[in-house]
């Protein structure tokens, strides 16, 4: 039988001065909590990084989608682009967001763990290794983590590295990526995917495969009391 959807509840999350939009969903007994970061030009309605989310919350995880921009900087952003490629501005974001999680009494016991796509996985990588012991996983869909590659050797938390095998300029910057990565690490190839994971069964095999990373190393409560 299928399991019932958890509705998202709107957050608006306060971010070093700036008010973000987020949803949020915790199941019940969450294993742990997924911050998502998404990719240039999207936004936390972005069909699929929802997808994944849903397969993660219907697996036991919490998952937080945010827009790490607000409706101004997006405005700005549409025309010159100038922000979505800023990863330390993106990442200090995250680790803002991150510092709101873990002032809230629902949220500040789950591991964390982020979850990020094209130039969001760049920030996401940046933030974790800025975050040692608070970030547990991370998992990076289609990312660009030639784009974090001056702290790749510093980031401690696992990480899995999802790329489409047709994405093949994509997958040559991963594969460099991953040859500079200290820490557990994997670099996974959706056959006959292309960067956005369109073909039938490709983000399935997504989220399948960050389900399994993010509850393999998550611990089911964080150290923190």
């Amino acid at each position: 039988m299928a399991k019932t959807k958890t509705r998202p509840t709107p957050m608006m999350i306060s971010a070093r001065g700036v008010q973000l939009s987020g949803d949020l969903v915790l199941p019940p007994r969450a294993r742990g909590l997924v911050l998502f970061a998404h990719g240039s030009g999207s936004s936390r309605l972005s069909p699929r990084n929802r997808a994944v989310a849903e397969v993660l919350d219907q697996r036991g995880l919490g998952t937080l989608l945010i827009d790490l921009l607000t409706p101004s900087e997006e405005t700005v952003d549409a025309a010159t682009g100038e922000l979505r490629f800023d990863i330390p501005f993106l990442a200090g974001r995250l680790e803002a967001v991150s510092d709101w999680l873990r002032g809230r009494v629902e949220t500040r016991r789950l591991a964390l763990g982020y979850f990020g796509a094209s130039t969001g996985a760049a920030a996401a990588l940046v933030a974790a290794a800025a975050r040692p012991g608070e970030v547990f996983a991370v998992v990076s869909r289609g990312g660009r983590p030639d784009l974090a590659v001056e702290v790749l050797a510093r980031v401690r938390a696992p990480t899995l590295l999802i790329v489409g095998g047709e994405d093949r300029e994509v997958l040559a910057m991963n594969e460099v990526a991953a040859s500079l990565m200290k820490a557990e690490h994997r670099l996974e190839i959706v056959p006959g995917a292309t960067h956005l994971f369109e073909e039938p069964g490709a983000l399935e095999e997504v989220s399948r495969l960050a389900a399994d990373w993010f509850l393999d190393h998550l611990p089911a409560e964080s150290l923190r009391h």
